[in-house]
């Protein structure tokens, strides 16, 4: 991978989940059955019929929270609060990835659609505290979730970098349209990489496709 394409950037935004640590640690398993919980006791729904919704929430909102807040008003804290209540055990510290992280120039974020305290407990117990200058919540972008506009508007307008010298990492290629269109280098980090035009570059391994940069 050349250089170059990265060259000017001095921003490095990355995603949470399924990016920073790989879909088979299997995490969000757990936060997705926590979800479906909250759907049936909040709704009154049978098992079915909340996995459902919570997907078609997913799908039509962005989020299942942000589908029980637009269409229920669904207080957000402390549906957060319940479904980030999970057994960090499944995450291994990343040694390869932590240095690969670290030798990125310039300046380091996370913005994620789960809260910050939850990022902050992930980056932890991937070995990956310290590495950021700023982690980025959903409570951040006033509960409007990615892919929303609005919601990388206030992120990006909070933290105030440059957005034409910046990339973004995402495991979720949907959520790199709006960078893309912003003027960020975008990058899909999947097992099956989008050829979707608003993806700029793709990788499965996310430390290679990092390491490659810093060289």
């Amino acid at each position: 991978m050349p250089a170059s394409p990265f060259s000017h950037v001095t921003t490095w935004v990355f995603d949470l989940d399924n990016t920073l640590y790989p879909p088979h640690m299997r995490l969000f398993d757990q936060i997705e059955a926590k979800m479906t919980a909250y759907v049936m006791r909040t709704l009154g729904l049978d098992r079915a019929e909340a996995d459902r919704l919570r997907a078609h929430y997913w799908a039509a909102h962005g989020t299942t929270l942000a589908g029980l807040m637009r269409e229920h008003g669904v207080d957000p804290l402390p549906y957060l609060a319940e479904v980030h209540d999970i057994d960090f055990a499944p995450l291994q510290p990343d040694p390869d990835l932590r240095a690969a992280i670290a030798a990125l120039p310039g300046r380091r974020i996370i913005y994620t659609n789960a809260d910050a305290p939850y990022a902050r407990r992930v980056i932890e117990a991937r070995g990956l505290a310290g590495l950021f200058d700023a982690v980025y919540g959903i409570e951040h972008a006033g509960f409007h979730p990615k892919p929303d506009q609005a919601a990388f508007e206030a992120v990006f307008a909070r933290d105030g970098f440059a957005r034409d010298r910046a990339a973004m990492f995402e495991d979720d290629a949907r959520n790199l349209a709006v960078p893309h269109a912003m003027g960020l280098q975008t990058v899909h980090v999947a097992a099956s990489p989008d050829d979707a035009a608003h993806i700029n570059h793709r990788t499965a391994n996310l430390a290679d496709f990092l390491r490659r940069i810093a060289a």
